[in-house]
């Protein structure tokens, strides 16, 4: 019934349990799990646990926060990770303007560099952007033959409505349900219904209340439903089977 198009099943918080919790998914009503990069090591292993667990998928890439990282040899393994039938999208790539964890320059040509990926491979991308949203604009404006979404979205309304008007999706998780969550609510409420994706980003944003740990997974989405059910006066169910069709159509799993 649910479809977690971004989780980080291979963060060391699900060191202790990652097998059990991922293999328990299924019977706990989540169908699909897109497990979501973030430099070399990270997106080996998001592809390892797409070929252990059948209703698992990976996306493959750099995160600004690793941009340093990126080196010559790095855009030929996304070249070769892509031909894997199991690696559905570049990610999650973008711009963190945050932490300033790498040189704005380094996130801004890393970016480019995986978008110009994206362009070559036909696959999409999945945007990270936090406290960037004018230069990560900028630069997505300069690739309009890439599809993709844009996770975890905080941008406005206004940014919102040029995103979907490039055929783009946005994905909405924990942060929904927690108090500054004001302009993505706005977003949700009046957004085209074939446009939004359900997400976790687990381990990280469990949705409040949190009444058993910090620690978030993908069981845990019904909780998001709950609160986009509220903002566009629908069922959970309905959401849920909504996003599911979506994520499928947006990473073409079938």
């Amino acid at each position: 019934m649910y479809f977690d198009t971004h989780a980080h099943y291979d963060d060391e918080w699900f060191d202790a349990d990652r097998e059990a919790l991922i293999a328990s998914l299924p019977a706990a009503g989540v169908d699909l799990v897109v497990n979501v990069g973030c430099n070399e090591a990270t997106s080996e292993a998001s592809i390892a646990l797409a070929h252990k667990y059948p209703f698992v998928y990976a996306a493959v890439g750099w995160h600004p926060h690793d941009a340093q990282s990126w080196t010559a040899d790095s855009a030929d393994m996304i070249r070769a990770w892509a031909r894997d039938e199991k690696v559905v999208a570049i990610g999650e790539i973008g711009l963190d303007y945050h932490y300033d964890l790498a040189w704005k320059q380094t996130q801004q040509e890393v970016l480019e560099a995986q978008l110009c990926l994206a362009e070559e491979l036909g696959l999409p991308v999945v945007i990270h952007d936090r406290e960037a949203h004018g230069d990560c604009m900028d630069i997505l404006r300069r690739h309009p033959s890439v599809r993709g979404e844009f996770h975890c979205y905080s941008g406005s309304a206004e940014m919102a409505k040029e995103i979907l008007s490039w055929g783009w999706y946005l994905g909405f998780n924990g942060a929904i349900t927690m108090q500054g969550a004001r302009r993505a609510l706005e977003v949700l409420e009046s957004m085209p219904t074939d446009r939004m994706l359900l997400e976790t980003d687990c381990p990280y944003l469990a949705p409040m209340p949190r009444t058993d740990g910090k620690r978030n997974d993908s069981r845990k989405l019904p909780r998001v439903a709950e609160v986009i059910a509220q903002v566009r006066h629908t069922s959970p169910e309905l959401v849920a089977k909504v996003c599911m069709e979506n994520g499928k159509r947006f990473f073409g799993i079938e």
